[in-house]
């Protein structure tokens, strides 16, 4: 009789705590708060996704009127790519991940380049090679710009349908069009 009387108390302990409702709470709490966490950080990645591709287009915008009307007839790369680069303020080393391409389109064929843009391979030394033609009077010309960025939350996974990047990367490109004014081709 006196062993029953351990159990019993211990069977009623057990019972108590099963019906306890102390601590619901934070099952709650363990359950959901990584769940609200991880989309409160996507949504703020997607938001500097958005503002960094804002601000390439922009930048891409505001220097592609130079070249619309045959301000700089004979613009290198490396000067572009550095205008490019002073329009967008808020570019993380613009210089070192910005890849431009200017490319003619044929009038005839309207075909466009079907490969992506060239794009900054941090993994290398060596950049790589980009096209960068002004084309001849009253022709088609396409520039595309390649900017290699890391996410602000690498840990979230947001970036998995973006292109990525060599070291946890990813690419914003921007394209635009132009018609080389008559007398400012190359």
């Amino acid at each position: 009789m006196t062993r029953v009387a351990p159990i019993t108390r211990l069977r009623a302990r057990l019972e108590r705590w099963a019906r306890a409702e102390t601590g619901t709470a934070t099952i709650e709490f363990v359950i959901l708060f990584p769940l609200v966490v991880s989309v409160m950080l996507m949504s703020f990645e997607t938001s500097i996704i958005m503002a960094r591709q804002f601000l390439l287009d922009r930048a891409m915008d505001i220097s592609m009127r130079g070249l619309r009307l045959g301000t700089w007839p004979d613009i290198q790369h490396d000067e572009f790519k550095a205008i490019v680069c002073k329009q967008a303020a808020f570019l993380y080393d613009c210089e070192n991940t910005l890849a431009i391409e200017m490319v003619p389109i044929s009038k005839t064929t309207w075909n466009l380049p079907s490969e992506p843009p060239e794009c900054v391979d941090r993994t290398e030394t060596i950049l790589p090679v980009t096209t960068f033609n002004q084309g001849p009077d009253n022709g088609l010309m396409m520039v595309r710009a390649c900017l290699t960025v890391d996410p602000f939350f690498p840990g979230v996974g947001l970036g998995l349908k973006l292109d990525q990047a060599p070291q946890d990367g990813f690419y914003l490109t921007s394209t635009s069009f132009f018609v080389n004014e008559p007398g400012s081709g190359g």
